[in-house]
């Protein structure tokens, strides 16, 4: 297809890049239309400064319901090799997600009474930040993680075995031919970012041995509409989960949810525990109970998405009279975190350098660049302390309590945070 510059004067073409005419889940043709967020750069192409003055891609980013399996999803599929061989998200950047997964593998490894005999595969593995945790307690671990310079560090740093691959049916059951079977199988924010759903899902079912789990979380629907969470909106985030679709999806598979937890991690996600059919009679309480409540707030129906969409637009208002009025006033106003999520609300709020001096990141592969579309500098967050902002916009609002007291000299001084969702605040 043909992406067109943010400009609009230019064009660029853009291959792969594809609509998507029927739901990723169950193919249903009946896709209702939520919410439009216009046409923004990909979340993550962060620029160099010898590529602001060339042309930038952008796509369409729009949200659609399905009424069959209750899907929610966006219709624009950007081919996964654009997306992520080569990757700026390193999941040991964060404190919390390094606590997050520790206790997990800590808790999965006496449940499960892994030992050295036992192999736990995960399935974006990123930078080895879980599976060194199981690698450290004597169990085999081996990640799949399509990013070649994030896998480079999981081997070289972690000592974590990757192999540089997308995880689905076919690359299982190479596995599977290779005498490679899971005890447990993970995979943590990526069904969302997967085009063949289906081809995924069935892979788990193949990868898993006789008894096996598979535990994997995603971004959690409802939370997304409660705290109108739109910025998680982004061509990456392909798919968006209610407990209902994926039970759905699963049992197509053959396997069954046989626990749900809800974490608040990335602002409200599920933890699944899905086991071959074969294995579980009936639907677990917790399960039940949780699709009863789904049913409750209209899973299955238009409305809660429409809702979200009006107050998504409220939000945009909001956040642009807010920013507005603090640089009439004359105040420096800067941001926290070159994140994909920043990325959707900047372009979709129309926030630009105008607004926003700077932008910082913790991460230092993203230091030194610029955001996309909006094409404000990346600096450490020693940044805030140097020109002491009056105000700094979190766009990793999901990290927030890490980052607030990460910044507590910056706020000492009398920086102020700004949280945008789910109305803007100063924190």
């Amino acid at each position: 297809m043909t992406a067109t510059a943010p400009n609009g004067d230019k064009e660029v073409q853009v291959k792969g890049s594809h609509r998507t005419p029927a739901c990723r889940s169950c193919g249903s043709a009946a896709l209702v239309p939520v919410l439009s967020l216009g046409r923004t750069p990909l979340a993550n192409a962060l620029r160099g400064e010898d590529e602001l003055a060339k042309p930038e891609p952008t796509f369409p980013l729009d949200l659609a319901f399905c009424p069959r399996c209750t899907l929610l999803q966006i219709t624009e599929t950007v081919p996964p090799s654009d997306l992520f061989r080569d990757y700026v998200y390193f999941s040991s950047f964060s404190e919390t997600m390094l606590r997050h997964a520790a206790d997990l593998a800590a808790s999965v490894t006496a449940r499960r009474g892994l030992g050295p005999k036992s192999l736990v595969v995960e399935a974006a593995s990123n930078d080895g930040y879980l599976l060194k945790n199981y690698k450290a307690a004597g169990v085999q671990v081996l990640g799949v993680e399509p990013a070649r310079n994030i896998a480079r560090v999981a081997v070289e740093k972690h000592g974590v075995p990757t192999r540089e691959e997308f995880f689905d049916a076919k690359f299982a059951a190479r596995l599977v031919a290779e005498g490679r079977r899971a005890d447990v199988f993970h995979a943590h924010n990526v069904l969302a970012h997967v085009p063949d759903l289906n081809g995924f899902v069935a892979g788990v079912r193949t990868i898993l041995k006789t008894g096996g789990l598979a535990v994997i979380e995603a971004p959690y629907v409802k939370d997304m509409l409660d705290h109108c969470e739109f910025d998680t909106i982004y061509h990456e985030h392909l798919s968006y989960f209610s407990l209902t679709a994926l039970d759905r999806c699963f049992r197509r598979h053959g396997l069954v949810i046989a626990d749900v937890e809800r974490v608040p991690i990335h602002g409200g996600s599920l933890r699944l525990f899905a086991i071959p059919l074969e294995c579980v009679n009936g639907v677990p309480p917790r399960v039940s109970a949780l699709l009863a409540e789904e049913a409750a707030w209209g899973v299955d129906t238009e409305r809660p998405y429409l809702a979200f969409a009006a107050k998504v637009n409220q939000l945009r208002a909001s956040l642009r009279m807010l920013l507005s009025n603090l640089k009439a006033a004359g105040l420096k106003v800067a941001a926290y975190g070159a994140s994909a999520k920043g990325s959707t609300l900047l372009n979709f709020c129309g926030i630009g350098p105008e607004t926003i001096d700077f932008v910082v990141d913790r991460s230092t592969v993203k230091q030194g660049k610029y955001t996309p579309g909006t094409h404000l500098r990346i600096y450490s967050p020693d940044k805030l302390l140097e020109v002491q902002p009056d105000f700094t916009l979190l766009l990793t609002w999901n990290f927030a309590d890490e980052i607030l007291r990460q910044q507590e000299e910056y706020r000492r001084r009398g920086g102020r945070f700004i949280v945008p969702v789910p109305m803007p605040r100063v924190a």
